[in-house]
C-alpha cells in the first residue's frame, strides 16, 4: 500500500521565497496548502492548494489548519513565512506601529505555532520551519524594529525546539541573506520621521536597493526550507546562500570592534 504524501502549509505564500517554497515542496513531493490574506491574485500551481490566511487573527488560523486537517488529514510540515519590513530609525516608529509589525512577524508564527502542534504532537511526527534572516543574528541599522522581530523568532524557535523534539516534532530556522524579492517594495515605513536622520535613512534606503538587486533568488531560499523539510537528521538552523554563510562565520570568529565596524562600512555610516 502506497504512504500518502506528506502535507505541508507555507505562510506568505503569494510571492518571493514562499510562493518558491511552495513549488520547492510541491516537487520534492509534498501536497502543498500555500496562504496568504488575499489568494484570488495567485496563479494556480500543480500541487499547490491556496487559502486565504490571516496570521494576525485567532480565528483565520484556526480556520486554516482547521479546513488543512479535515481534506488532507494529517499535517506535517509547517512554513512560517509570512513577515514584514519595518524601515526606519528606532526613534522614529511608533511603538503602535511596531506592535503592528510584531504581530505579523512574531505573534503570527506563534498563532500557527501552537494551532499545529496539538496535531503534530498527537501523531509523534512534524517539523515547523520558521524563515528567519540574518537579521536574526546581526544587526542592522534602520531597522532595528524588525530586526528585534527576528531575534524574537531566534530565540523562540530554539527554545521550542527543546520542548517538543521528545515528542517527535522538530523546530529549525532558516536564515536568508539579502534576497531579489520585493520585500523591500512591502515595508512599513516609519510613523513618526524625524529631519536628523533623514540623511542617513535614504543612505541606507540605497544600500536596502543595491542588496536587494544583487541578492539571492527566491528559489535557492526555497532549496533550504525544502532540505530542512526532508533531512533525515534535521539541524537546528540552516543558512540560505553566500551571504547568509559569510556573514555566520564572520559574526562567530571575528572580534566585536571589527564587527561592528563591517557592519558601519557595509552601511555607509561614519564613524
Amino acid at each position: 500500500m502506497t504512504a500518502a504524501p506528506q502535507v505541508a502549509l507555507v505562510t506568505g505564500a503569494s510571492s518571493g521565497i514562499g510562493k518558491a517554497a511552495t513549488l520547492a515542496l510541491a516537487n520534492a513531493g509534498f501536497r502543498v496548502v500555500g496562504t496568504s490574506r488575499d489568494t484570488s491574485r495567485i496563479t494556480p500551481a500543480d500541487g499547490v492548494t491556496f487559502l486565504d490566511l490571516d496570521v494576525t487573527s485567532d480565528e483565520s488560523v484556526a480556520a486554516v489548519v482547521g479546513q488543512v486537517l479535515e481534506r488532507f488529514g494529517r499535517l506535517d510540515v509547517l512554513v512560517n513565512n509570512a513577515g514584514v519590513g519595518a524601515n526606519g530609525a528606532a526613534e522614529e516608529i511608533s511603538v503602535a506601529q511596531a506592535q503592528t509589525v510584531f504581530d505579523v512577524n512574531v505573534f503570527g508564527l506563534m498563532r500557527m505555532t501552537r494551532a499545529v502542534l496539538p496535531h503534530m504532537r498527537a501523531r509523534c511526527s512534524g517539523r515547523i520551519i520558521n524563515v528567519s534572516s540574518v537579521a536574526g543574528f546581526v544587526p542592522n541599522p534602520f531597522m532595528a524594529v524588525y530586526v528585534a522581530t527576528k531575534h524574537a523568532v531566534e530565540g523562540y524557535s530554539e527554545s521550542l525546539d527543546h520542548e517538543v523534539r521528545e515528542h517527535g516534532v522538530h523546530v529549525a530556522l532558516v536564515q536568508p541573506g539579502p534576497t531579489n524579492s520585493p520585500f523591500d517594495a512591502n515595508m512599513v515605513q516609519a510613523d513618526s520621521p524625524l529631519p536628523v536622520y533623514a540623511h542617513r535613512r535614504r543612505v541606507y534606503d540605497d544600500v536596502m536597493a543595491e542588496s536587494m538587486r544583487g541578492g539571492d533568488d527566491p528559489a535557492l531560499v526555497a532549496g533550504v526550507i525544502a532540505t530542512a523539510a526532508t533531512d533525515a537528521k534535521p539541524k537546528r538552523r540552516y543558512t540560505a546562500g553566500s551571504t547568509a554563510a559569510r556573514v555566520s562565520v564572520l559574526r562567530r570568529v571575528a572580534p566585536a570592534w571589527a564587527f561592528d565596524r563591517s557592519v558601519r562600512k557595509l552601511n555607509r555610516m561614519a564613524g
